[in-house]
């Protein structure tokens, strides 16, 4: 989140402790803003949009934070196993998110309205855990990858998968690009593009280790792997 050209960063551990950073671009400083020890066991997810972070962790919750204030917005507790990913979706023309949408390692996408937190609907989407999920810029489409080696495809509105398919190695990571016209998924060492039209194939990238994050920036996608 921007802001008079400073920049909040918030961070989650392996120690149940989430972290709020401001960052001064210009004076390359970082000053700290909060530190909750948030979860009752290790954090696998955060989110943010505009002044609200949401946090998840092994304990099957998902705590809120508003960024602003540096103060609790409450917990979700509609989860029964580990909160494995989470994604606001934020209108372009709003400040602050429509939606938070929530996976679990139970194979289940949870999808609760941003005003007031309200629970809307669960939906069976896999078999095992979701590893990660990846909400489309209109927020209408969800995309998510799992342990059970399936890739698939949600539709939001209608609140019902529409899509599945077996992968032959189980993906960690799915991204969809800013414009929503591509999207990108990372298996062990190899990145692959898609048309998210028709998930056809545009462009692999390999790595010598394991991918363990991606995110896209424009035209560019950046990638971390084990060294």
């Amino acid at each position: 989140m921007r802001e008079k050209r400073r920049i909040s960063l918030v961070a989650g551990s392996y120690e149940r402790f989430i972290w709020g950073f401001t960052l001064n671009p210009n004076k390359q400083t970082l000053n700290p803003l909060f530190s909750y020890p948030s979860h009752l066991s290790l954090i696998k997810s955060v989110a943010i949009s505009g002044s609200v972070v949401a946090s998840s962790g092994s304990d099957d919750t998902i705590q809120l934070y508003n960024l602003s204030a540096a103060s609790s917005l409450g917990s979700l507790t509609h989860h029964s196993s580990t909160v494995t990913a989470l994604s606001f979706y934020s209108p372009p023309h709003l400040p602050f998110p429509r939606d938070l949408v929530s996976a679990d390692a139970d194979g289940s996408l949870a999808i609760f309205d941003a005003d007031g937190f309200v629970h809307l609907k669960t939906l069976p989407v896999h078999k095992k855990a979701i590893n990660d999920l990846a909400l489309h810029p209109s927020g209408k489409l969800a995309l998510t990858v799992s342990r059970d080696n399936c890739f698939a495809m949600v539709n939001l509105v209608r609140g019902r998968r529409s899509f599945c398919c077996r992968l032959d190695k189980e993906a960690s990571i799915v991204r969809f690009d800013a414009s929503g016209d591509s999207f990108f998924m990372a298996v062990d060492k190899v990145v692959s593009v898609h048309q998210a039209e028709d998930a056809r194939l545009l462009l692999e990238l390999q790595f010598q280790n394991r991918v363990l994050c991606a995110a896209p920036a424009g035209v560019i996608l950046y990638c971390i792997h084990v060294l």
